[in-house]
């Protein structure tokens, strides 16, 4: 049901999406969902807590280097590689957020703050380091994320460039950002 859904979602958008749509992709009644999850604002939070959740997991099982080039060189990498096969649920996580209660909003906003805590750490130990100069690590964390996780709207695995020559480049044009 929650793979219907996510699919539906990505391809037409939250609001275009009914119970009874996700029932019928599923081959049941929509009443049936309702044994499964109470409501279709639930179900659109499980999905983007669900990524949220696996994106956070899999960069807490990295080993963290100390040195701050490293490190944004391995948190560039794993976010590109990370969202490059996820095109539906990085959609979803970030065109649906404005379809989010105000209290699902907070929950994946803060989950949301965590990670993009992990890149802001980064940066400012890059800039006491003196290996990165930057005007606000903030900004440039929002900068960079939305930058990387553009790659998953374009690049295709059949596509001129291999997704290791896709991160060359991206990680060339963030050590470029920051001045490293």
């Amino acid at each position: 049901m929650r793979e219907a859904a996510r699919r539906l979602i990505a391809r037409h958008g939250f609001a275009a999406v009914s119970m009874r749509k996700i029932a019928a992709e599923v081959g049941v009644q929509a009443g049936a969902l309702y044994n499964y999850i109470p409501d279709k604002q639930t179900l659109l939070f499980e999905i983007m807590q669900a990524h949220m959740e696996e994106l956070l997991t899999a960069r807490a099982e990295l080993d963290a280097p100390a040195d701050p080039v490293q490190a944004l060189e391995q948190f560039t990498r794993f976010h590109i590689r990370f969202h490059s096969n996820r095109p539906d649920e990085v959609f979803i996580a970030y065109m649906e957020l404005r379809n989010l209660t105000p209290e699902n909003f907070a929950a994946i906003e803060a989950m949301r703050r965590t990670y993009e805590d992990q890149l802001t750490e980064i940066l400012v130990a890059g800039v006491a380091a003196g290996h990165f100069r930057l005007a606000e690590p903030r900004v440039t964390t929002m900068a960079l994320i939305a930058m990387l996780t553009g790659v998953n709207t374009w690049f295709r695995e059949e596509g001129r460039l291999s997704l290791d020559e896709v991160e060359g480049i991206y990680l060339d044009m963030v050590r470029r950002t920051v001045a490293a």
